[in-house]
């Protein structure tokens, strides 16, 4: 549990360099603003047919009786909806991080000068970001398939579809939010992710405190800058072994 705290805390140490870099910070939000605008289309689209939708997956419900057909058209339109939402925090982050990567870059390497030693440059290159976000898009849709089954749970399946989803997702947001500083450094993916095992419980709570972030009214898009510096913070933490880099920069902003 204590790991899993100081994986949350990590999120706030991102937050922290909106009042030591505002400036830096700022430029963050424009592109997640921008994915933000389009994902919200989409949601609205959705919930307005959402009824229709339903309907047309669940022609048998027809010759139900009235009552248990609108129940079961209710729980598959639940399980729908959180489906989507569980997809949209996914792709939301993939998709900022490759629009955005210009403005991103520059808040991790600000981080990583902020916490001392040399900032590493092994090549990233866009055709990397791409395949690491198609990956988090295709892992996410697995995970949102799976919660929206789990919703299907007669009484306690909203609430486990819930926790699941957000347990998952928050992992893979993770696992994407670091790979800039981690294969930074020449880890490859396998390793990244055999590291992040390690350090179990600090990386799922990082993660899990910036899913429910993004489940706040406009809060994707001023999470995502405090995202990209608390997972700098975050890898640099898994890398040391030790709590100095989560202890957070010796020296003042630059």
């Amino acid at each position: 549990m204590r790991e899993f705290v100081r994986g949350v805390g990590l999120l706030g140490r991102g937050f922290a360099y909106w009042r030591r870099r505002p400036g830096l910070m700022a430029l963050g939000l424009v592109p997640a603003a921008i994915v933000a605008l389009l994902f919200l289309g989409g949601l609205i689209a959705l919930g307005t047919y959402l009824p229709t939708i339903t309907e047309a997956m669940t022609p048998f419900a027809d010759s139900w009786p009235g009552v248990w057909a609108s129940v079961f058209r209710l729980a598959v339109g639940t399980a729908l909806l959180g489906a989507s939402l569980v997809l949209v925090a996914v792709t939301f982050t993939a998709l900022t991080l490759l629009v955005g990567e210009p403005f991103y870059d520059r808040i991790w390497k600000a981080v990583e000068a902020d916490l001392g030693g040399a900032v590493n440059e092994s090549d990233y290159g866009f055709w990397r970001a791409v395949g690491d976000g198609l990956s988090l898009i295709g892992r996410g849709m697995g995970i949102a398939l799976l919660a929206a089954l789990v919703a299907l749970v007669p009484v306690v399946g909203g609430v486990l579809s819930t926790v699941f989803a957000v347990s998952f997702t928050g992992w893979l947001l993770a696992d994407e939010l670091t790979s800039r500083a981690l294969t930074a450094r020449g880890l490859a993916p396998a390793t990244r992710r055999s590291l992040l095992r390690r350090h179990r419980a600090r990386v799922l709570g990082f993660g899990v405190a910036t899913q429910l972030c993004f489940f706040v009214p406009l809060g994707a898009v001023a999470t995502m800058p405090a995202a990209v510096a608390g997972s700098t913070v975050l890898a640099r933490s898994l890398l040391d072994g030790s709590d100095r880099a989560a202890a957070g920069p010796s020296g003042g902003a630059r």
